[in-house]
């Protein structure tokens, strides 16, 4: 006859067992999302699951078990990840004539750029085949639309044509260019933006 005290052992043994897989899962994804920020950040524009498994030191069979797909670990990454890099955009003086504000605001939005190149450029190449990365690349324009309103209220009375081309000065889109296809340094990119912006922006 089987025993209160070896049943309870067993429901016990039952429980630190589904405990142990369930915190090695844990690590197991954790390893993974930092896995696929680290080739991420180290340029790496379209990691496959094979890059992200081998990396984090698991197998591929396990990013499978533990993820729907690449996908579902990208929306992981971001939910890691997003309140950091939103941090980059946030801060700076905003302060001062609208010329002052405008020139904060683009060099603030110059080091963010400068430092999450490698995170954009990943998911502006991935976003045509990942809806995750589609939805971030869609949110993150609105908030930087919202943040140089912040930065600039004067911006919500421009002329609709006018206001788009704001935007499109203000891009990272265009931020790369002048720096990587132009070759153009920080300062001499920021000196560019900063007057077409000022063009676009302040009356004669």
């Amino acid at each position: 006859m089987v025993t209160k005290t070896v049943v309870g052992e067993t429901i016990l043994q039952h429980k630190e067992l589904t405990d142990g897989r369930y915190l090695r899962a844990g690590r197991s994804r954790k390893a993974m999302v930092d896995a696929a920020c680290e080739l991420m950040d180290q340029g790496v524009l379209a990691p496959t699951a094979q890059e992200i498994a081998d990396r984090a030191g698991v197998g591929i069979r396990t990013l499978f078990r533990l993820f729907e797909g690449v996908d579902d670990l990208y929306a992981a990454v971001d939910e890691l990840k997003r309140p950091v890099y939103d941090a980059k955009f946030i801060g700076g003086n905003r302060e001062g004539s609208l010329r002052e504000r405008l020139l904060h605001a683009v060099g603030q939005h110059a080091l963010a750029y400068e430092e999450l190149s490698n995170v954009i450029l990943c998911t502006l190449n991935l976003r045509w085949r990942s809806p995750v990365m589609r939805d971030n690349y869609v949110r993150a324009n609105r908030r930087l639309r919202k943040d140089l309103e912040d930065w600039l209220p004067e911006l919500t009375s421009l002329p609709r044509s006018r206001r788009e081309a704001v935007d499109a000065v203000a891009s990272f889109e265009m931020w790369h260019r002048l720096r990587e296809h132009q070759h153009l340094s920080k300062d001499a990119a920021i000196d560019i933006i900063y007057d077409l912006l000022k063009g676009l922006i302040v009356e004669p």
